[in-house]
């Protein structure tokens, strides 16, 4: 726990999602999974940055997808706001890494979601 407020800290105080890397891109977008564990379920959502998706209750918003400038198919570092219908309160606001998702995660009894990938405009999205 004590490394996770360690590592949360980090990047709210560098600004960037990204340790280590030397420069990160700015994506057009990001491609989102969603999970309903009561149904079991889960769903890929192809979003454009700004985008909102509604997920039961929640509605979740997409802020910016970065990924190594070096390796755009690499890990992809998604900044999301998650709240609940009314938009009143905020369940999540920060960033989601898609090689560990639960390093920063949703908190929430029914729903789960995680980044996949950063979208661009020279990637084919199925």
């Amino acid at each position: 726990m004590r490394l996770r407020l360690v590592v949360f800290a980090a990047l709210m105080v560098l600004g960037s999602p990204v340790i280590g890397q030397e420069a990160t891109e700015l994506s057009e977008g990001t491609v989102l999974r969603s999970l309903d564990k009561i149904g079991g379920v889960a769903n890929d959502h192809v979003l454009l940055q700004g985008d909102t998706f509604k997920l039961g209750n929640l509605l979740v918003i997409v802020g910016e997808c970065r990924y190594p400038l070096a390796n755009p198919t690499g890990d992809a570092y998604t900044y999301l706001t998650v709240t609940n219908e009314a938009g009143s309160k905020d369940l999540f606001k920060g960033w989601m890494i898609a090689s560990s998702p639960a390093l920063n995660a949703l908190d929430h009894a029914r729903y789960d979601v995680w980044p996949l990938r950063c979208t661009t405009s020279d990637a084919v999205t199925e």
